[in-house]
């Protein structure tokens, strides 16, 4: 059964002690180079500085090429007996727009740190990075380790999803590196998320001089919207909502079209089941008949939920922290993830294992550098003390 050796273990750990500046470096440069989801000149140049700082540290790497999103990148440290790998994941796209890194560019005030991405992810990518490179120095790990550098994930990953879930079908554990919380606390539940747009078309006429041969979208948006919402059950943790609206040609034209983009959340498999079919149902009804309704986009998430082996990785993962002197509990967030992919093809996860943050997708985004080091020591030991 694969083991690392204490030499190993105390090697590892002082090592990673050490790399406080060393990892700041590196984010620094992540965070100073713009990579919002639909950039994708601004994600691979992310990738580039990460392939190069993988190339400087003897680590190999290959690409997943994609031509419209950012390519995945995929970093390799040999390791232990049999080919089932440890994955640790992390996306380098963010949320914010081309100049943002120019605009706000990386700071440090104290042991806090700020700019576009700082938490959410990319000081959980350089963290990944030093724990591979840790084992890479120091003998490999128990098992191979896998690093999967993804392009898409603000966006639900519709090009990084296929290579994540074939990458943890395989995989014996993953750790994925989104922000720890706030609280200190690592999640082990998320909402999935279902996020499409629909359009609505109806026929126009002159509002004024014959208003009765026009059959209005607008009119039959407005009563999906209605339906739609009534779909929300706190109870549940099944919440609808027509985030964005759009429709018509002009005040005095009864409205040809209608448009809107929907965000569903749910907490299991079964609940987006059912309420998919109660959507299915209300797109498919005509409230105002002549009116037409097509799904013209549709992606999302799935719900990250704690399977018996996840919960036996996250208390390896939580008694390494408390070895190491940190407290690191679980908690549920309705936000979602790339690890719900992961848990629902049956590889245990445990997400937010990144240095601690908070502020996401806002200006006021930061990360508590002093956290990087011992989230960093916490995985590795933790994938020291992983068992067949």
């Amino acid at each position: 059964m694969p083991s690392a050796s204490l030499e190993q273990e105390t090697a590892i750990l002082g090592w990673l002690d050490q790399q406080r500046p060393a990892m700041t470096e590196l984010l620094k440069t992540l965070v100073n180079i713009d990579s919002g989801s639909y950039n994708k000149a601004g994600v691979d140049a992310v990738g580039r500085a990460i392939e190069d700082w993988f190339e400087a540290e003897g680590i190999s790497t290959d690409r997943v090429p994609h031509g419209e999103f950012g390519d995945c990148i995929r970093a390799h440290v040999s390791g232990g007996e049999g080919n089932r790998p440890v994955l640790l994941m992390g996306h380098r796209d963010t949320v914010f727009p081309d100049g943002e890194a120019e605009r706000r560019p990386f700071t440090v005030e104290g042991d806090i740190a700020y700019g576009p991405g700082v938490a959410d992810m990319k000081a959980g990518l350089v963290m990944n990075a030093f724990v591979l490179a840790a084992f890479k120095r120091f003998g490999g790990a128990p098992y191979p380790l896998i690093g999967l550098y993804t392009s898409d994930e603000e966006i639900a990953s519709p090009s990084s999803r296929p290579v994540i879930e074939n990458e943890a079908k395989n995989a014996r554990v993953v750790f994925n590196a989104e922000p720890g919380r706030e609280s200190g606390n690592v999640v082990t539940g998320r909402k999935g998320a279902s996020f499409f747009k629909f359009l609505i078309t109806g026929v126009p006429a002159h509002s004024g001089g014959q208003h009765q041969k026009g059959i209005s979208a607008i009119g039959e948006l407005a009563a999906k919207i209605t339906e739609l919402h009534k779909l929300t059950d706190y109870e549940l943790g099944t919440t609808v909502n027509v985030g964005i609206v759009s429709g018509g040609n002009a005040i005095n034209m009864v409205a040809p079209f209608a448009k809107a983009e929907v965000d569903v959340r749910f907490k299991t498999m079964e609940a987006r089941d059912n309420v998919w079919d109660r959507i299915t149902t209300i797109l498919n009804t005509a409230y105002i008949p002549g009116t037409s309704c097509e799904v013209i986009e549709s992606r999302g998430f799935l719900p990250l939920t704690q399977s018996p082996e996840s919960k036996n990785i996250f208390d390896i993962y939580t008694q390494a922290g408390a070895d190491l002197g940190i407290t690191i509990g679980g908690e549920f967030t309705g936000g979602s993830a790339d690890s719900g992919f992961t848990a629902q093809v049956g590889a245990p996860t445990v997400c937010a294992t990144g240095p601690v943050g908070g502020r996401a997708h806002t200006p006021e985004e930061f990360m508590r550098i002093d956290t990087m080091v011992p989230r960093a020591k916490t995985v590795a030991l933790a994938i020291m003390r992983l068992r067949a």
